[in-house]
């Protein structure tokens, strides 16, 4: 038999594997060894795929409004091996962010008041979906307490502004860069950070900055923070996402 060189490893081998026994179950049941890689290798790469079914993670997407930080997670996991945006949750039947989900096949949960505050039925949806990762994109309703309990250091919420600063209830959207502009802040930026029960006060895992011009509109100061939140988010949570920061708080930066 000829002997060749594995791509992978570098290491030249007999086409004859070592492991001729292992050669023939993997056959057996179906499995074939790609062109000129090593047995070894070979091995190791249906090791690593079976690791990452083992670590498989499913997110849920709470969102209020047209989505563009959801569509962005979604185009950035949508090849991932271990992470599968599972479900897209809003409060809003008409939010453009249910539009996304369905283009690209993710079911949709609309919710109201007395579903998401006055039961726990939205626990069961999240199980039906094996959602075990939340990302809250522009959600703009306060989590209630069961919800936090369920998810604690598994449920993430991006903030426009540099927390603690212009943090809390109605601070949101565009209002925030108002607040911005007005204090004459000369850096904004973003902020992920762990969900609790109260609005903005959990702990932070990640804050990044931008300048804020003295020219900057409040519309100005909106477009850098989207920028950097764009350039983030998916990153952070994906980060978030391994094994070993499954029950840690972790400070990213």
């Amino acid at each position: 038999m000829p002997f060749a060189r594995c791509p992978v490893c570098d290491r030249t081998f007999h086409l004859a594997v070592k492991d001729p026994a292992a050669w023939m179950n993997a056959q057996t049941a179906g499995d074939k060894l790609p062109a000129l890689m090593c047995f070894y290798c070979w091995q190791n790469e249906k090791n690593t795929t079976a690791q990452d079914q083992q670590y498989m993670r499913h997110i849920a997407i709470f969102a209020s409004g047209t989505g563009s930080n959801a569509r962005n997670i979604i185009e950035f996991f949508k090849n991932a091996p271990n992470v599968r945006v599972a479900l897209v949750v809003s409060n809003k039947k008409d939010a453009g962010v249910l539009d996304i989900a369905r283009e690209n096949g993710i079911p949709v949960q609309v919710i109201d008041r007395p579903m998401f505050y006055q039961s726990e039925n939205l626990l069961d949806v999240l199980k039906a979906h094996d959602v075990d990762f939340i990302v809250l994109a522009g959600f703009l309703w306060l989590m209630p307490a069961y919800l936090v309990r369920a998810y604690e250091k598994q449920m993430v919420n991006i903030h426009p502004a540099l927390l603690p600063k212009f943090g809390g209830k109605g601070m949101f959207g565009i209002h925030v860069h108002e607040a911005v502009k007005t204090s004459g802040e000369k850096e904004t930026g973003i902020t992920i950070h762990w969900v609790n029960e109260h609005y903005d006060e959990g702990d932070i895992v990640f804050q990044e900055r931008c300048a804020v011009a003295p020219n900057d509109s409040p519309a100005d100061i909106a477009r850098k923070v989207l920028q950097l939140e764009h350039r983030h988010f998916p990153e952070v949570i994906q980060q978030l996402l391994q094994p070993a920061s499954r029950t840690t708080d972790k400070q990213i930066r």
